[in-house]
């Protein structure tokens, strides 16, 4: 299937990748300025989120991006993903390092991470509020674990609404993404990686340890922000994005 996506604007194509929490809504902030910038936008919703129905077989999330570049004719792209969607862009730039010209990764998981004690601490908590059918209560979990201090009304709206919807979707589902396994010295282009003082130290240390494991990758920690800056404080990180895309995808 073709994951669910909208396509807008012209030029040198940017692919936005969600996080398991939010669908590509939560780029809503960032995609106006990345259009005006001049950028050819796609974002997607993975299966299970957002508009797109739940697989009724095993599956991949980065062999389904693959397949919308290549259904969408996307022969280079830059990618920016948000947690999972950081880990799903990851993986498609080692699978195809000659399609990705730019990466970026907010608050990224890892391909073969294996979760530390807060991390499990909150599968393990999130799963036990869904098995009580719970949603509203692992709804909140979401919320209060993934935004940062500096997180005002809205944010944490957005957040409760799209993870609200992927619980929902999700509950008429049996399987779940299968990660792929990639060498990350694979990945060629150039990479900016970013972590939130505030965020689960699962995070802060696969981002600061990118550099060692993607030649060139740089590392950069935003003293504010939790595990979501780009709903924490959105005109940051769109300025945070265009810097680096226009230093490493121009337009024109």
């Amino acid at each position: 299937m073709t994951l669910s996506h909208d396509l807008r604007g012209d030029g040198p194509a940017l692919v936005l990748l969600h996080s398991a929490v939010c669908d590509r809504r939560m780029w809503d902030p960032q995609t106006p300025a990345l259009l005006e910038a001049g950028y050819r936008v796609v974002r997607c919703d993975f299966r299970g989120y957002g508009d797109s129905p739940v697989a009724d077989r095993p599956y991949s999330d980065a062999a389904d991006v693959c397949d919308l570049l290549d259904h969408l004719g996307l022969e280079r792209v830059a990618l920016a993903g948000s947690s999972h969607g950081g880990e799903v862009a990851l993986e498609v730039a080692a699978i195809r390092p000659d399609a990705v010209s730019a990466l970026v990764l907010l608050c990224s998981a890892m391909p073969g991470h294996v979760p530390g004690p807060e991390l499990r601490k909150f599968t393990e908590c999130k799963r036990a509020l869904l098995a009580a059918d719970d949603i509203a209560g692992a709804v909140e979990l979401s919320v209060e674990t993934w935004l940062g201090p500096e997180a005002g009304a809205e944010a944490r709206e957005r957040v409760r609404e799209m993870q609200g919807h992927a619980f929902q979707v999700q509950a008429a589902g049996e399987f779940a993404s299968v990660g792929v396994e990639v060498d990350l010295a694979q990945v060629a282009a150039p990479c900016l990686t970013v972590s939130g003082a505030h965020d689960l130290a699962d995070f802060r240390e696969i981002a600061a340890g990118m550099p060692e494991r993607v030649v060139g990758a740089r590392h950069m920690e935003l003293p504010w922000a939790g595990h979501f800056p780009g709903l924490e404080k959105p005109a940051a990180v769109t300025e945070l994005l265009l810097d680096f895309l226009r230093a490493t995808y121009p337009v024109g």
